[in-house]
C-alpha cells in the first residue's frame, strides 16, 4: 500500500524527541497524579479534555465475554492521555487541540485481495453488525496502562462482508489525512497518513476490535474518532486511530513506527515483558490515574491475553520478530 509522504521532509524529529520517556512529561498528569487537585482545578480550560462533538450514546450495549473483571479508568483519565500525533506530539495535544476535527460523516474504504471491495459508511457499520461493550486492558509503550470501556465491533465480522481471498495474507489500515483540522499533519515529523497493519489471522482473532465508542458513548476526537482499531495484547500504537482505508494484501504492509524507528518498533509490537525497549524496560507498568508514586505491577506478557492469543505466535522468536 503506498505511503503519502511528508510535506515537511527536512523538519522532522527524532524518534526519541516524539516519544517521551514517562507520563510526567505532560504537564497536566504532573498536576494531577501529584496531588495538585487545586492546582489541576485552577489551569487553564485547555489542559482540560475537550469532548468536541456531540456524541450518541449507544443504548442496550451487551457485555461480551471478552472483558476482563478489573475498575475501568476514568472517562477524564482516557480522554487526556493521548499518543494521536494527528494532533501534537504532547498527551494532552489532542484533548487541546482535537476540536476542528469533524469526524462525522465517515466511511471507510475496502479493498486489495477481496471478492467484494467496496466502501462501508458508519452508520451502515453500527447498524449492520451492532455494538457491544468490552473491557479491555490497554497498554502504552511507555510502560502505563489503563482499562477501557470500549464500545464496538469485532472485525472479523466487518472484514468477511468483503470475501478476503486466499492471497490474502496481511490487513493495512489508514488514517485520514486532514491537515487543515489535524495541525501535526501540517509538521513532517512523521510520514503521512498514518498507516498500521496485522497478519490476516491476528485480524481475525475474536478479540480484535473496531472500536467506535467508549463509555457508552461515542468515541471522542482525541480517542480516534468516528472509528479506530483496538488489538488489546498490542502496544496501543499498534490501534490505528480514524480509519479510512483497509486493504487485505499478500505481503507484510508498511507501518508508520516501524518505518521511522524499526530497531525500536517491530511489526508486530506485541506487549512483552521480556523484550525492552531500547530506552527502558518494559517488565512492569502503572495504571494511569493512580499518581506518580502508584505501585508498579509486573506487565503481562500479550497484555494478560496469552491464553487466547499465544498459539497464533507458536515457534515465533518474539524477540527477533518483536
Amino acid at each position: 500500500m503506498p505511503i503519502r509522504t511528508s510535506r515537511h521532509g527536512p523538519g522532522r524529529i527524532r524518534p526519541s524527541e516524539i516519544t517521551p520517556k514517562d507520563v510526567w512529561l505532560d504537564r497536566r498528569t504532573l498536576l494531577r497524579n501529584a496531588g495538585f487537585g487545586l492546582a489541576a482545578l485552577a489551569a487553564p480550560a485547555a489542559f482540560w479534555p475537550r469532548l468536541a462533538h456531540a456524541r450518541r450514546k449507544f443504548d442496550d450495549l451487551v457485555k461480551s465475554k471478552w472483558t476482563v473483571d478489573e475498575e475501568p479508568t476514568s472517562l477524564d483519565d482516557i480522554t487526556s492521555y493521548n499518543n494521536f500525533y494527528e494532533f501534537g506530539t504532547g498527551k494532552g495535544d489532542p484533548a487541546r487541540y482535537s476540536g476542528d476535527f469533524k469526524p462525522l460523516p465517515w466511511s471507510i474504504r475496502v479493498g486489495g485481495e477481496c471478492e467484494k471491495p467496496g466502501v462501508i459508511d458508519y452508520e451502515d457499520l453500527i447498524g449492520s453488525f451492532g455494538v457491544e461493550e468490552r473491557v479491555y486492558r490497554f497498554r502504552c509503550v511507555e510502560a502505563w496502562s489503563m482499562i477501557v470501556p470500549w464500545a464496538g465491533i469485532q472485525l472479523d465480522r466487518v472484514l468477511a462482508r468483503f470475501q478476503p481471498t486466499s492471497k490474502a495474507k496481511y490487513v493495512a489500515f489508514e488514517t485520514v489525512y486532514r491537515p487543515e483540522e489535524m495541525r501535526g499533519q501540517q509538521r513532517g515529523f512523521l510520514d503521512w497518513p498514518y498507516v498500521e497493519g496485522l497478519r490476516i489471522d491476528e485480524a481475525m482473532h475474536p478479540l480484535t476490535l473496531l472500536a467506535v465508542g467508549i463509555y457508552g458513548e461515542e468515541l471522542p476526537n482525541q480517542n480516534g474518532a468516528p472509528v479506530r482499531l483496538v488489538v488489546p495484547w498490542k502496544y496501543g500504537y499498534k490501534s490505528i486511530k480514524s480509519i479510512v482505508s483497509i486493504t487485505f494484501t499478500e505481503t507484510e504492509p508498511p507501518t508508520t513506527w516501524n518505518i521511522q524507528a524499526p530497531h525500536e518498533y517491530g511489526f508486530y509490537s506485541n506487549v512483552n515483558p521480556e523484550r525492552s525497549h531500547p530506552r527502558w524496560s518494559q517488565a512492569r507498568e502503572r495504571r494511569l490515574g493512580g499518581g506518580l508514586f502508584a505501585k508498579k505491577i509486573a506487565t503481562l506478557k500479550f497484555n494478560g491475553y496469552e491464553e487466547e492469543v499465544g498459539p497464533l505466535y507458536a515457534g515465533m522468536d518474539l524477540i527477533r520478530h518483536h
